[in-house]
């Protein structure tokens, strides 16, 4: 253990201090040429290694990626669009794609309302009171998405009738004489997807509620007094007032939380791994490359991942430079 820590303590030390010495040598080369080119050069000297990184990490993999996705299951030779045709033709993926659009619907439209809703309630209780509440709501981003699927999962648990339930909700029948229900198994009208989702929510709720929060806090008093003082009610000086003066905030969170349910995976994995109809995108590339080793199949799914995010991570850009632009 004391060889590791050491060999770590070497490691960071010696990465800050080749970093620090390369730049330092850059900066020498950029100062010996005349001050028309340095100012040309230096920009391009110091954003070089990270431009460098990005390439090699981000853009060569998403390239390959995209290449696998035409090509069989061990990539040892192309099948055209035979992968993307699969896909779209097969009714569990259909279904894969059906479930994530409900998550998508769902997650981050709930996230922004509850956040909303605890934040308003929040900052009308006594300072302490205030403080107390957001630590208890806010405590559930500090879990990892793991570790709350397994918090989760004590929650939803089965056993068959007849044996001690460990499950709260089942636990809580049987105080009724009720039979147990197979939480995960309720499928009806997606219901058991609908609980995964609650466990994703009340993860993201405490980030919504900080951020809209802090926003509400920034609403100028005297907009709101005018309002009062023309008659309005609280409630029309509520949603006429405070929410489009903090609808930049409300998007960057919708956004925020609209990406993290495009990615989700580890929730789904802890609790039903995919089955009962619960599947979404990120999980079954997990399945397909990992379980079943189809990386042209893994492949394909990623980048009908990845063009399905882009138009929101475009608007999310110039959502920001129109913000930067109104300051």
């Amino acid at each position: 253990m004391g060889i590791k820590i050491l060999n770590a303590i070497i490691a960071i030390i010696g990465g800050i201090g080749g970093a620090v010495i390369i730049f330092w040598i850059l900066n020498k080369l950029a100062e010996s040429l005349n001050a028309r080119w340095e100012a040309r050069v230096k920009p391009w000297m110091f954003a070089g290694p990270a431009i460098l990184a990005i390439s090699v990490y981000l853009i060569y993999p998403a390239v390959v990626t995209i290449e696998y996705s035409f090509a069989n299951a061990d990539s040892t030779a192309y099948i055209g669009f035979q992968n993307y045709i699969d896909l779209f033709t097969d009714n569990g993926f259909l279904s894969v794609l059906f479930n994530n659009v409900l998550w998508i619907l769902l997650v981050p439209a709930l996230t922004v309302v509850l956040g909303l809703g605890v934040a308003v309630l929040a900052d009308r209780l006594r300072p302490q009171g205030e403080k107390a509440a957001k630590t208890v709501i806010f405590l559930p981003m500090a879990i990892s998405m793991v570790g709350a699927a397994t918090i989760w999962r004590t929650i939803y648990d089965y056993q068959p009738a007849g044996t001690p339930q460990t499950g709260m909700l089942n636990a809580i029948r049987a105080l009724f004489d009720q039979a147990p229900v197979f939480w995960y198994g309720e499928s009806t009208l997606h219901f058991n997807s609908l609980l995964l989702m609650i466990i994703l929510i009340w993860t993201m709720v405490g980030y919504s509620m900080v951020l809209l929060s802090s926003a509400i806090k920034s609403v100028p008093e005297d907009t709101v007094e005018a309002g009062r003082v023309d008659g309005a009610g609280e409630r029309r000086i509520f949603f006429s007032i405070i929410v489009p003066q903090i609808w930049p905030t409300v998007i960057t969170v919708f956004i925020t939380a609209l990406i993290g349910v495009m990615k989700v995976f580890d929730v789904v994995y802890v609790t039903t791994n995919g089955a009962y109809n619960t599947d979404v995108i990120v999980r079954r590339f997990y399945d397909e490359l990992y379980t079943q080793g189809n990386s042209g199949y893994a492949s394909a799914i990623v980048v009908i991942l990845v063009i399905a995010i882009t138009p929101v991570l475009v608007y999310q850009v110039r959502h920001f430079r129109r913000e930067e632009a109104a300051r």
